[in-house]
């Protein structure tokens, strides 16, 4: 496998590594050499359009599950091992198990063994020597359905410990790096060896998928670019993924230098889901500043419009698995170990807060300890009666952020316990050594509150779990010495930056920044009347038991299903380069307009219509100078010139506007206002579409929209002869488009009995007279045309935006019709790829002004030849 070195991403989107869609041989499963691998551009076919009719039928689902860890434990075989158990298999050198923590693995209880066949894609924890992975990956497939992806130690350093843990988890966590001592500063060549390692992803996703219909769920933020990869190369592919850690606000994430390639990435997804609504919510804002897409909610589902493919949003917590955390409650290690602490605490009239945590920066260790002094400091009656037991896990980054939390861990413990110590007690006890699951799960059994105090987690499932473990089962309430019938309670304080705070409606919430208001809440905890507690725990618990990781699962995959039953009736085309690829999802008769069949048309036909819009059409949205340009000008004269052409521009522009910008054009037809005033040439005057309206309802709706101008800025309002328009194309477009929604609830309740609509498009919000559309401007040019004896046998009609798909609609209707001959050439075509009445599509005003100037070109060579 050839091994480049990239110093851009121009440079990676250019890799030329043999295509892995036309490699009929097995891919290499290791990657020998380390350094950056080819980009996703390698396969020029990868591009090409996906036929629907190559869609396979599959008895039995499938699902690809990716993440950076595979449920596997790995261990070095010692000579006098055996060759395993029935839950684990070996090769010469290593012996092989599930593991039971991993919330891969745990999944598939809900997914249901008989429907659906699970295959694991992700690294081991441990490093296999090249020389054994080829035995180690046919035993991982063969076993367990795992395949290993294998990574160079330099390069999993740089992609795991460089890039996520120093750039994207930092960052995700809101810790900007303002300095280069708090680490994080975004370095390129990590970045690089992220991208290199999702492709690495890839190719091993590729050696093992059946794309139309195998389903492919990826895990978490070390795994983010990977869709545009997958999608690349099978832009059908059925793509969900799952974001656990946090997804910051817009202010904190767009300072990531590759923020709009993670996005763009991202949405190549069918379905992305997230923890809470804040993280769905940050993520859409981060889509709407900085790509310019707008959310729907339909139905009470969530979705995003990215090029013709509605992109899913699902929020739902991840649970816990009920059946192995109530199988640990029931062995006797548990039972024993239960016994144990409450002989070494409860006996001895002591009542235990827990805290069970990472040992990393934003799990707010120290900010507990402080609220714990605070309170053996403020009610001296607690010394000698109340013990906080923090067990601290080891962090799973490395740096001196986390010496630097584990330094002010002990010295703050050590302070506590000489301060308000005595000889038997440690008001502290720190636990920083690994536990057994089982011994965790005893400390919850024992603990009257747990504390939860992270300031910033993605979602946290150690209040779930000890939710549970304090319901316990028969045998321990038997060791509690507690009747069968006694209800169970349980205690919570949580912070409210955490992911699982919002589904805890009966817990204490804080913000653990505010010490006071931890040490309240601590106390609140151990004061609480025991019908409380009771009642708290019934409401925790019976939400906990019912939305576990099971449900979790089942309810993402089916969502994921529903997100995808479309695939099969659309074509799909790839778009972009690099990181920015993406797929154009189109109605199978939906095409590019070739400039040779139309021009090869327009020489054949002797009676043809002509409507164009301007915004967006001849003129891109963009511009600041929005009059047209002498090139324009002399291209609709040169099409005005040939009496053979009826050509008009229909704008939503007022007719003054119009009448000064194309006033060069003389025999050029116009209408303004979307369609309400109309004349067929300069020198004939201009009639209305529709009966004469009384505009006193301005007097109504004026007022209203200064309102929202003078309260939202960057706004503006443009009056026109027969329609208001409020714009807000430079307000904040968060602020606009909540201010837009607003203001369009509150001019229709306003406007109510007035013969008017209100409309909301790109950027506006606009009041306009009932039955005005630019369709009537192509019905009134087709009836005209009729009238004078001149069937078009030639139709053009050009636009791009929503409110030109009504001229679509009656071009399209009229074909059958006695208004257009029935041997017509008709071309409704749209500006860029998406969903839309039009057949045809042109991808910018570019092309539209080149098409436009060949047709001219062909007017201007049939003149010469008359003349």
């Amino acid at each position: 496998m050839v091994s480049k070195s990239y110093s851009n991403l121009l440079e990676l989107a250019s890799g030329e590594s043999p295509s892995l869609g036309r490699m009929s041989r097995r891919i290499p499963p290791i990657m020998t050499v380390p350094g950056i691998i080819s980009d996703i551009d390698d396969d020029p076919s990868g591009s090409v359009c996906s036929d629907p009719s190559s869609a396979s039928s599959v008895q039995k689902d499938r699902i690809i599950m990716v993440a950076n860890q595979l449920p596997i434990r790995a261990q070095r075989k010692s000579d006098n091992n055996g060759s395993g158990t029935s839950s684990s298999s070996s090769s010469k050198g290593w012996v092989f198990s599930w593991d039971e923590n991993s919330l891969l693995l745990q999944m598939k209880d809900g997914l249901g063994d008989d429907d659906i066949e699970v295959i694991y894609v992700g690294c081991l924890k441990e490093e296999i020597h090249p020389n054994e992975q080829d035995e180690v990956s046919q035993i991982l497939l063969e076993t367990f359905k795992c395949v290993p992806t294998f990574l160079p130690p330099d390069l999993f350093s740089r992609y795991y410990h460089g890039f996520c843990k120093q750039q994207l988890w930092p960052l995700f966590h809101y810790m900007l790096p303002l300095s280069p001592d708090l680490g994080g500063r975004f370095n390129r060549s990590l970045w690089q060896a992220y991208v290199s390692v999702n492709k690495i992803f890839a190719d091993r996703i590729m050696e093992v998928i059946n794309p139309e219909d195998d389903f492919v769920w990826i895990h978490d933020y070390h795994l983010m670019v990977l869709p545009t990869f997958l999608r690349k190369r099978f832009n059908r592919v059925k793509l969900g993924f799952f974001l656990h850690s946090p997804f910051p606000s817009s202010e904190i994430y767009k300072t990531l230098p590759i923020r709009e390639e993670l996005l763009r990435a991202l949405l190549n997804s069918d379905l992305i889901g997230f923890h809470t609504f804040d993280y769905a919510r940050h993520f859409l804002s981060c889509c709407s500043r900085m790509l310019g897409l707008t959310y729907e909610s339909k139905r009470g589902y969530i979705g995003l419009e990215y090029y013709g493919r509605t992109v899913s949003i699902k929020i739902l917590p991840v649970g816990i698995h009920m059946g192995q955390l109530q199988s640990v409650l029931s062995l006797p290690e548990t039972e024993a170990k239960v016994a144990e602490l409450l002989k070494q605490y409860c006996h001895q009239g002591r009542t235990i807060l827990l805290g069970v945590d990472d040992m990393d920066i934003f799990k707010g260790i120290s900010l507990k300890l402080l609220a714990m002094e605070q309170l053996l400091l403020r009610y001296p009656e607690c010394q000698g009666k109340v013990v906080l037991v923090q067990i601290a896990n080891p962090a799973r980054g490395r740096g001196k952020d986390v010496k630097e939390v584990q330094e002010e861990t002990y010295s703050t413990v050590k302070r506590i316990n000489e301060t308000f110590g005595k000889p038997g007690y440690d008001p502290v006890v720190l636990i920083d050594e690994p536990l057994k699951f089982y011994e965790r799960i005893a400390y919850y059994v024992v603990a009257e509150c747990c504390l939860v105090t992270a300031v910033r987690d993605g979602m946290n499932l150690i209040p779930y779990e000890y939710i549970i473990s304090r319901q316990g089962n028969e045998r321990l309430d038997k060791v509690l010495g507690l009747e069968p019938s006694t209800p169970k309670k349980s205690m919570l304080v949580v912070s409210e930056f955490i992911g699982c705070s919002p589904s805890l409606s009966g817990a204490i919430r804080v913000n653990p920044w505010n010490i006071d208001a931890v040490e309240d809440a601590m106390d609140c905890a151990l004061a609480m009347a025991e019908a409380e507690k009771q009642l708290r725990h019934e409401k925790h618990y019976r939400y906990v038991s019912t939305h576990h990781v099971g449900y979790w699962a089942h309810s993402f995959l089916q969502d994921l299903e529903r997100t995808c039953r479309e695939h099969v009736r659309r074509r799909f085309w790839g778009i972009g380069f690099g990181l920015s690829f993406r797929v154009v999802a189109l109605d199978p008769n939906f095409r590019k307009l070739s400039m040779e069949h139309i021009v090869s048309a327009y020489r054949r036909t002797t009676t043809r219509a002509i409507l164009l819009d301007y915004d967006g059409t001849l003129m891109p949205q963009a511009s600041i100078d929005k009059s047209p340009s002498s090139k324009s000008i002399d291209i609709l004269n040169s099409l005005c010139r040939d009496k053979n052409n009826m050509v008009f521009i229909v704008s939503a522009k007022s007719r003054k506007t119009l009448t000064e910008w194309f006033s060069p054009c003389e025999k050029l037809g116009i209408a303004a206002e979307h369609g309400y005033f109309l004349r067929l040439k300069q020198d004939v005057e201009w009639e209305a579409c529709v009966p004469a309206v009384d505009c006193s309802w301005k007097q109504i709706a004026e007022p209203v929209m200064k309102q929202y101008m003078e309260t939202t800025d960057g706004s503006n309002i443009e009056d026109k002869e027969t329609s208001l328009v409020w714009c807000y194309e430079d307000a904040d477009p968060d602020f606009g488009s909540c201010q837009a929604k607003e203001l369009l609830d509150h001019l229709e309740s306003v406007l109510a009995n007035e013969p008017v609509t209100v409309k909301s498009g790109h950027n506006v919000v606009e009041v306009k007279p009932q039955g005005v559309s630019k369709g009537l401007v192509a019905k009134h040019l087709l009836s005209t045309m009729q009238e004078k004896g001149m069937l078009p046998d030639f139709v053009l009609c050009i636009g791009d935006d929503r409110s030109d798909e009504d001229m679509f609609e009656v071009i399209s209707s009229s074909i059958a019709g006695p208004s257009i001959d029935p041997r017509a050439e008709v071309f409704a075509c749209t500006v860029g790829k998406k969903p839309s009445k039009a057949k045809y599509y042109l991808d910018d005003t570019v092309e539209i002004v080149r098409l436009m100037q060949g047709l001219a070109s062909v007017s201007n060579q049939i003149l010469s030849v008359l003349a």
